[in-house]
C-alpha cells in the first residue's frame, strides 16, 4: 500500500512539474528543431547556390585569362581578331547570366568589374560606365564599393564627363582610399585646367601616402610635371634594414670570392723539396 501511495505522489509531482515547465520545454524543443531545419534548408539551398555561383565564376575567370593572353599577341591577323571579339562577346554573355542568377554575390561584382575592364580597353567607355554602375548597386563591403566608385569616376573622366567624375569621386569613401581619391581629384582638376587645385589635390595624396610610408611613382611624376618639388617618402625602417642586410651580405660574399683562388689556379707557393 505504501508503494502504491509513493507512486501516486511521484506521478502527481511529475504532472505538476510538467505543468510548471511544460511551456519552457516546448519552446526549447521548437528552437532546436527550427535551428536544425533552418541549417538543413541553408545547406540544401543557399550553400548550393554559392557553389553554383563559384563554379560559374571560375569558368568566367578561366575564359578571361585565355582572352587576355590572346589579346597580348601583336601578330593577330584579321581572322584571329574577329574570333577574339566573338569569344569576348561570349564572355560577356556568361557574365550577364551570372549577374542575372546571382546578382547579390561578390562573384557577380567581380564579373562586372572584369566586363568593364574589357569594355574600357576596347574604348567602349559608355558600356564600361554602365557595367560599373551596375556593380555599384551590389551591397558588399565598403572597400569593394570604394574600388568601384574610383574606377567608375576614372572611366567617366576618360569619357570626358568631368562633372560626373568629380561628383562620384567626392562620394563617401573609407579613409584608406583617401590617397587614391585625392590623386583622382587632381586628374579631374587638371582636365578642367584648374592647375592650382590639381597641385593641392596631388600634394594631399602624396602626404596621405607619406603617412603610411608608401611610394607611388606615377603620382610623383604628376607633381614634378606641374613644377612641384617632391619630398621623397622614406620606406619603412624594416624595409631599409632588410635592404641594408642584403647589401652587406652581398658585399661580404664578393669579398670572400676575391680571396679565393680562381678555379684551376695553382698555389703560387714554391713546394718544399727534401734532400734524399
Amino acid at each position: 500500500m505504501t508503494t502504491q501511495t509513493d507512486n501516486q505522489n511521484a506521478d502527481k509531482q511529475s504532472m505538476m512539474a510538467l505543468k510548471k515547465h511544460g511551456n519552457t520545454i516546448l519552446t526549447i524543443v521548437l528552437v532546436v528543431l527550427a535551428a536544425y531545419f533552418g541549417w538543413q534548408y541553408y545547406q540544401n539551398h543557399y550553400a548550393k547556390i554559392d557553389t553554383v555561383a563559384a563554379d560559374a565564376y571560375t569558368n568566367i575567370s578561366n575564359t578571361n585569362e585565355q582572352l587576355m593572353m590572346t589579346a597580348q599577341n601583336p601578330q593577330l591577323d584579321e581572322a584571329a581578331k574577329k574570333k577574339l571579339v566573338d569569344e569576348e562577346n561570349k564572355l560577356f554573355a556568361q557574365i550577364d547570366d551570372l549577374v542575372a542568377k546571382h546578382g547579390d554575390t561578390a562573384y557577380a561584382w567581380q564579373g562586372l568589374m572584369m566586363k568593364a575592364r574589357h569594355q574600357a580597353d576596347n574604348n567602349d567607355l559608355k558600356g564600361a560606365i554602365a557595367s560599373l554602375q551596375e556593380a555599384g548597386k551590389i551591397q558588399l563591403d565598403d572597400g569593394l564599393m570604394a574600388m568601384t566608385k574610383i574606377r567608375l569616376a576614372r572611366v567617366m573622366l576618360a569619357d570626358g564627363d568631368t562633372e560626373s567624375a568629380f561628383a562620384t569621386a567626392n562620394e563617401a569613401l573609407p579613409q584608406a582610399f583617401e590617397a587614391s581619391r585625392q590623386e583622382l581629384l587632381g586628374d579631374i582638376y587638371l582636365a578642367k585646367n584648374e592647375v592650382d587645385n590639381a597641385k593641392k589635390a596631388y600634394t594631399s595624396a602624396w602626404e596621405a601616402l607619406r603617412a603610411r610610408q608608401e611610394n607611388r611613382a606615377v603620382l610623383s611624376l604628376k607633381l614634378q610635371s606641374l613644377g612641384v618639388v617632391v619630398q621623397p617618402i622614406e620606406p619603412p625602417a624594416a624595409v631599409v634594414a632588410t635592404v641594408n642586410t642584403a647589401t652587406t651580405d652581398a658585399a661580404q660574399a664578393t669579398d670572400e670570392a676575391t680571396k679565393q683562388p680562381a678555379d684551376g689556379q695553382a698555389d703560387t707557393k714554391t713546394p718544399q723539396t727534401s734532400n734524399q
